[in-house]
């Protein structure tokens, strides 16, 4: 019998990590074409409500300053060129379209409240609305659910986007809040953990909802769902799960720059 073949190598196994940029211009380029791709797949998977749904990356040089996607124009079709350079007060210091100034507010806040945050999503989805509708924390009924267990926060009253500076402070130190009869809100430390956890939180609502219309779901324990989280609910964790999801649903549109 031929030999069993022998194991590779850890280190010479391939294992993609998130990418650092020491040149501010670089790394802005990078949180750009991410954020537009971000928002195609958002686009795709139907998580927008005609002028409804932001997604914004902090500008990695200027202070107070936040790149977002414009007013009016749908997800799907947008590249890095559209993008729109937005200080904390909402005036457009690069790009040729408005924003909305009253939706962008409440990413100015957190962005504030949260200086470590890179990005942070406020869209629409289906479940997370509906679960914010019932004003419900998600509940460790799944795995998946467990990276959010002591991890996210309810902002228990209905706030409009005029209450920016409350829904700011409403996250705290978490990675998501659930806005009363709104919907979701998710940071992270780069674009693509942003998004994953909106994704994963809206999918989390789905269980969540589905199980509890069939029965009464069995929650996780509190400590595993602490070391769950503890596995599953870093940045990294994120960034990492995000990838295929980024490569298979994102697909490149060309910059009219």
């Amino acid at each position: 019998m031929p030999d069993q073949p022998v194991p590779v190598p850890v280190e010479r196994l391939g294992f993609e990590m998130p990418p650092v940029y020491p040149d501010p211009a670089d790394e802005r380029a990078h949180r750009k074409e991410r954020l537009a791709g971000a928002l195609r797949l958002l686009g795709g998977l139907g998580y927008e409500d005609g002028v409804s749904g932001h997604v914004s990356a902090r500008d990695p040089e200027f202070e107070d300053c936040y790149w977002v996607n414009p007013f009016g124009r749908a997800f799907a079709g947008l590249t890095a060129a559209d993008l729109l350079l937005v200080d904390g007060d909402g005036r457009v210091l690069e790009g040729e379209r408005r924003v909305n100034e009253l939706a962008f507010a409440v990413h100015a806040a957190v962005h504030r409240e949260r200086p470590e945050v890179v990005a942070v999503v406020r869209t629409q989805a289906p479940y997370g609305r509906a679960l914010a509708a019932l004003g419900e924390l998600l509940a460790p009924v799944s795995q998946e659910a467990c990276a959010f267990y002591e991890d996210h926060a309810l902002l228990d009253e209905f706030a409009g986007a005029e209450d920016a500076s409350r829904i700011g402070r409403a996250l705290g130190p978490y990675k998501a809040l659930i806005l009363r009869n709104r919907g979701l809100l998710t940071v992270g430390g780069s674009v693509d953990a942003a998004v994953w956890w909106f994704l994963a939180a809206e999918r989390a609502a789905q269980v969540q909802l589905i199980a509890r219309a069939a029965g009464k779901p069995v929650l996780i324990d509190h400590h595993s769902a602490i070391a769950t989280r503890e596995r599953f609910g870093s940045d990294l964790a994120a960034w990492v799960n995000y990838q295929p999801l980024r490569q298979n649903g994102d697909t490149p549109v060309a910059s009219t720059s």
